[in-house]
This record gives structure tokens, sequence and C-alpha cells, in this order.
């Protein structure tokens, strides 16, 4: 009987300060989303981003769908963001808090193109979590120099 590859290890991180916010960042370069995977629910005061973010580090270029759920939500604007694109492909660049009234501030979800997402939190309440298994990507990212 043949030996099985292990299976990826599923990636689940809980961000609650800055520095645990740097991490996640760092998983979450150069993922990609349609537009119509983010949802917003005001009442739940909650925001999801399902995304295919790329594995860096995999022995070959790999992407896996991922989850990124904030909570304490106080409210969401879009700039360069198409909303009615919901097809609309855009590459997440970076992650960054930029700090407010302690502990919340805004969150904010840089893409290619000069477009971001930003969320004002009563406090940093993040969860990432990979919820499939991982495919082989076509090409690694590039960046510009």
């Amino acid at each position: 009987m043949a030996k099985q590859p292990p299976k990826a290890m599923a990636l689940k991180l809980l961000a609650e300060d800055a520095e645990d916010l740097e991490v996640v960042a760092a998983a979450l370069q150069d993922a990609v989303l349609k537009i119509g995977d983010i949802a917003w629910e005001a009442k739940a005061r909650r925001l999801t981003l399902t995304l295919n973010r790329y594995r860096w580090g995999a022995a070959e270029p790999e992407r896996v769908r991922t989850a990124v759920q904030v909570g304490s939500v106080l409210g969401v604007q879009t700039r360069r963001l198409r909303r009615n694109a919901r097809e609309a492909v855009v590459e997440l660049l970076t992650l960054a808090f930029e700090p407010g009234e302690a502990p919340g501030g805004r969150l904010v979800f840089r893409f290619a193109g000069d477009a971001d997402l930003a969320v004002e939190v009563e406090c940093i309440d993040l969860v990432l979590a990979d919820v499939s298994e991982p495919w082989a990507a076509k090409s690694e990212p590039r960046h510009e120099d």
C-alpha cells in the first residue's frame, strides 16, 4: 500500500491586537476574492470575506479557500470597489490597523488598483480559517519593484 502524502494543515488564526493582525496580514498577502464574496451584516456587526489565499512557503504554488470574519464592526466604507460588480476579482495587498479611541480603530484592507475597504471596529476581533483543501495555483504572485 502506497503511503499518502500528508494533508496540508488548515490555517486558523485569531487576531485581538495590532501584533496579531500583522500575522494575519502576512497570511493574506496576495489573496484574491470576488466583490460578491464580501458580506456585511450590519445588525450582527460582522463582516465576512471569503478569499482564495496564496499559500506562501508551500512546496508548489497553491491556493486555499479562506474565510475572514471581523466582529465588533461599527461601520464599513469602500473606496474604488464597485459593489454592484459582484463577479469582479480583486487582489488583497495588505491589511493594516489605524488606531482610534482605544481599543478601537480602523482595519483597512488594501487592494491592487488603489482600492480599499475600511472597517471601523470597537476592538480588533478577527478570525481567519482555511475552509478547503489547497489546490494548484497557476502561478506565484509577482510584485513590481
